[in-house]
């Protein structure tokens, strides 16, 4: 826990205080008095699950909501059958909605078994006006909806759910707000995500992110640093600088610093051992950027670099503002100064006027580009985004295509991942294999899994390790 607030300390009599983030605080300890009365009740303690859709900035944002929930006495499980549930949301594809809506009908069940049980929902997909309509309207027994700008007021909006009855709605469309100082529970002890940046300027044509996430605002590097210090105190190794795109941080700061002069700074702290981030746009990775990733001793050996399309066509279409050819000089400069980077990308197939010709760029842009690995999606068309009005590919060739670009991106990484076999590499342990108890999994500095014996006494430490046998996308190996 990130905090050393006492809430019972609190004087919760009068009016919560305006500045941030006292007013939170006063809220959490509201609701801790909430909470007691509650367990009182019903004679027993009340228990929390937040379920995590979506990308690491949403992992982070849930690590805050549980890190305030168990301020305030819940007690945190798996089970969706707990007293309050949470989903935090993702919004950039539609089969994620759809999953949200499924799993909303099973709470539906649980609710009928416990009607003391809140709901609550956040995140992306709860900043589209027609999602908030549709649970108004098909489901009405969810508690609270809020939305990504506003979530450092989720203990202020779960007192109000607390004291009425009625469906709580706190959905912002904009802010510059950055509230600092809030509790924060982490999955892991020894790693953390740390947001360095909110929102997106791209306006990439398939994307809904810039609509629901807002406009980039980056916070300031001394709050920045003061949390990575923080959090190496209390035992963490590793940290990722989350950002929809790192690349740009620091432009609408009063004092404007570039990405790669916040790198310099954060490496300085003592005792943090590595440094990941993501997610870079490539039209504004600088030679700055690359030459501090060479020099450093602690900036893992990965670069996530999404490439979405291969065709200059398509990608013009996309609104991504680099062509084929910009986007391959720049990796063969990334790979000439810093040979031994993994790339990774993700691809989007079947965007609206893709021909098979359009896919065969793609296809030539993987087998030259070589990535270790590659997040591959089908388009899924977003409303309020440019390219819903698009024209779109037939289904069969969609399909058709995907099977084709996802064979080359598995046959090019294996290749990939395997020149490593035989090397002795430094691995972060990270936990006790889910399929083998006599073994842990940790990754390498590249993110490639690795799979070796140990015990949960090496989880959290960087060890080195033989990487035996390559199955794929990881290793089986031993301790050295």
């Amino acid at each position: 826990m990130d905090t050393n607030v006492e809430l019972d300390k609190i004087d919760i009599t009068g009016e919560a205080p305006l500045e941030e983030p006292a007013r939170q605080y006063y809220f959490m300890a509201k609701a801790r008095r909430h909470l007691e009365a509650q367990r009182e009740r019903l004679g027993r303690p009340l228990t929390a699950a937040v379920t995590t859709f979506g990308c690491q900035m949403n992992a982070r944002d849930s690590e805050k909501l549980v890190g305030i929930l168990r301020l305030v006495g819940y007690e945190m499980i798996e089970e969706e059958d707990a007293d309050f549930v949470i989903f935090n949301t993702c919004t950039v594809r539609d089969n994620a909605n759809q999953r949200v809506y499924g799993r909303l009908g099973e709470l539906k069940g649980y609710r009928r078994k416990n009607p003391n049980m809140k709901i609550a929902l956040c995140g992306c997909m709860m900043q589209e006006p027609s999602v908030v309509e549709k649970i108004r309207g098909s489901y009405p027994f969810v508690n609270l909806l809020f939305g990504t700008h506003n979530i450092y007021k989720f203990a202020e909006l779960l007192c109000t759910v607390f004291e009425q009855s009625d469906m709580v709605v706190d959905i912002w469309e904009d802010t510059n707000r950055i509230v600092e100082d809030l509790p924060v529970e982490r999955k892991y002890p020894f790693k953390s995500g740390i947001n360095i940046m909110f929102g997106c300027n791209n306006f990439c044509s398939y994307c809904i992110v810039p609509y629901v996430r807002g406009r980039e605002r980056s916070r300031e590097p001394k709050d920045i640093l003061r949390e990575i210090e923080a959090l190496v105190a209390d035992g963490v190794v590793e940290i990722m600088l989350l950002g929809q795109n790192v690349n740009s941080y620091g432009k609408n700061l009063d004092n404007p610093i570039t990405f790669a002069q916040l790198l310099r700074e954060v490496e300085k702290i003592e005792g943090l051992q590595r440094i990941r981030f993501m997610t870079s746009h490539p039209k504004d990775l600088s030679d700055e950027l690359i030459q501090v990733m060479k020099e450093s001793r602690k900036i893992c050996r990965h670069l996530h670099l999404p490439v979405q399309a291969g065709s200059t066509k398509i990608l013009s279409a996309m609104n991504r503002r680099y062509t084929k050819e910009q986007y391959l000089a720049l990796a063969a400069k990334i790979r000439r100064e810093i040979p031994d980077i993994a790339l990774t990308t993700d691809i989007i197939v079947g965007f609206p006027g893709e021909t098979d010709e359009d896919v065969e760029e793609t296809i030539d842009i993987i087998r030259q580009v070589r990535y270790d690995n590659a997040f591959t999606f089908i388009y899924s068309r977003r409303t309020g985004t440019p390219a819903a009005a698009m024209e779109p590919v037939p289904e069969e060739q969609v399909k058709r295509n995907f099977d084709k670009v996802l064979k080359t991106v598995q046959t090019v990484a294996r290749e990939q991942v395997a020149r490593y076999q035989g090397q002795t590499m430094e691995v972060l342990v990270e936990e006790i294999n889910e399929n083998d108890a006599s073994l842990v999994t940790g990754r390498l500095s590249n993110n490639t899994l690795v799979h070796f014996p140990g015990d949960a006494s090496l989880i959290g430490q960087i060890v080195p390790v033989c990487l035996e046998e390559c199955h794929g996308f990881y290793y089986m190996g031993r301790q050295v």
